[in-house]
């Protein structure tokens, strides 16, 4: 299918909408693929989407319903009769299915379970939280006996579902339901039809408990290449299937959950111009005002030395210079760290070998940071003591920065927290503080005040 500019498409369909020719629009969606579909949906007006939605191919329908936010998608099935939700909801992957049902009332959603004709393969996907791998599974998986041919097993494939999901591995249980390993589909195509598969099957196969986190579950299969990963219960037994584009939902999510982090908020949990004013609003004012009160600790700091101020001037040029780049030296760190602890790269319980790298790196940073704050604050006359104070300061606050933001996010990370949430405004707020009282200490110190 040649690739089509939507801006052009959602204008045709929006000037067949305003003359009420939904057959024009429902046929100038049907032609398009779902994800273009779906942001095609997205961009109508409510009524319109109400409209469209039920007229359109069942398959269409829940091709939509797929790509859409769960909460999207349940206010749009939420405008339905429960007729046409069944008859959409149907033809969903029953993962789809399950995530969709856990976003509407009880009622409806045992309404609709009990009308569907996959249901046995849909209810079992509600017990588990939407964020493990039980919520991420599919119950619509091929599992071959291990004691079937390679033969038997093609032509089962053969007659698989046609519209069930993509197969990429073929998995193999025992008599129990007991996974017992898995077969690339290359394999068994040129294993000898004769064969049994227990004598192709590779046994060391990866797989995850239901109760694995979503997070994790994409670390495996980033690290192991996987594009697609064995479900099992505590038991063994297999359950479901992960697909790669699950995981890429969660790598999608999860990597603008920590963007957000970062920048001292609380995750939206909708699209950003789909959510309220007020909602940004109460996601940033506790960050916000904790960060302020913080804050006002340099404040403090620099009324506790409010003489040193008076007898020397001069040193207050330099607080913006100095808490700045003790600030940006303990992003810097912070990022880094985050990032490692995200991709593995760290143990989480290894503290001290990231804390001497960084303090190794903050001493270089420090040493040419000194000389370069020597120079500059001597061309401004303030003499060499002084000079020598700033200098002296701005090495001391990048290695604490450095040491301090190599540490903070595995300590939030022991703790069971994001460590986001020390990453840059908490951080630069925390370095401000400390970094004025080692400023000034120093300059007691080398200055006799």
């Amino acid at each position: 299918m040649l690739y089509t500019d939507l801006d052009d498409i959602l204008g045709k369909v929006r000037a067949s909408l305003e003359i009420d020719d939904l057959a024009g629009a429902v046929a100038t969606i049907e032609a398009l693929r779902a994800p273009d579909q779906a942001d095609l949906f997205h961009e109508l007006d409510d009524q319109y989407q109400a409209a469209l939605l039920p007229r359109l191919d069942p398959e269409d329908s829940a091709d939509i319903l797929e790509e859409l936010e769960d909460e999207d998608a349940a206010r749009l099935v939420a405008g339905l009769t429960r007729e046409e939700a069944v008859r959409i909801i149907d033809e969903m992957e029953p993962d789809e299915a399950a995530d969709l049902l856990g976003e509407l009332s009880l009622a409806d959603q045992e309404y609709v379970l009990t009308q569907l004709a996959d249901q046995a393969e849909v209810r079992p996907l509600l017990l588990h939280p939407e964020d493990t791998a039980g919520g991420l599974m599919t119950s619509e998986f091929l599992a071959l006996g291990r004691r079937m041919t390679a033969g038997e097993a093609l032509a089962a494939l053969r007659t698989w579902r046609p519209d069930a999901e993509e197969t990429y591995d073929v998995y193999v249980v025992d008599r129990f339901g007991r996974l017992a390993g898995e077969v690339t589909m290359r394999r068994l195509l040129q294993a000898d039809p004769a064969t049994v598969l227990i004598d192709v099957v590779d046994p060391e196969s990866v797989s995850v408990l239901v109760g694995t986190d979503q997070e994790e579950v994409a670390r495996i299969m980033s690290r192991y290449d996987l594009v697609s990963l064995p479900v099992v219960d505590a038991q063994g037994l297999l359950v479901g299937v992960i697909t790669i584009d699950d995981v890429l939902d969660v790598l999608e999510e999860e990597t603008t959950e920590d963007f957000q982090r970062l920048g001292a908020s609380e995750p939206l949990d909708r699209p950003y111009l789909d959510t309220s004013v007020f909602t940004i609003f109460r996601k940033r004012i506790g960050w916000l005002l904790l960060l302020f009160i913080t804050g006002t600790l340099t404040g403090s700091v620099l009324h506790l030395f409010e003489e040193q101020l008076d007898a020397v001037v001069a040193l207050a040029l330099f607080i913006p210079l100095l808490i700045g780049t003790g600030g940006n030296a303990g992003a810097q760190t912070t990022s880094t760290i985050i990032r490692a602890l995200a991709v593995d790269d760290i143990d989480r319980d290894e503290l001290l070998r990231p804390f001497v790298h960084e303090l190794i790196v903050g001493v270089l940073l420090g040493l040419v940071m000194a000389v370069i704050a020597y120079i500059r604050a001597y061309t401004w006359d303030t003499g060499h003591a002084v000079a020598l104070t700033v200098s002296v300061a701005i090495f001391a606050i990048v290695v604490w920065a450095n040491g301090l933001g190599s540490v903070l996010p595995i300590l939030v990370q022991k703790l069971g927290l994001d460590p986001t949430v020390v990453s840059g405004p908490a951080m630069s707020t925390l370095v401000d503080t400390t970094g004025l009282l080692i400023y000034f200490t120093i300059a007691g110190l080398l200055l006799s005040l």
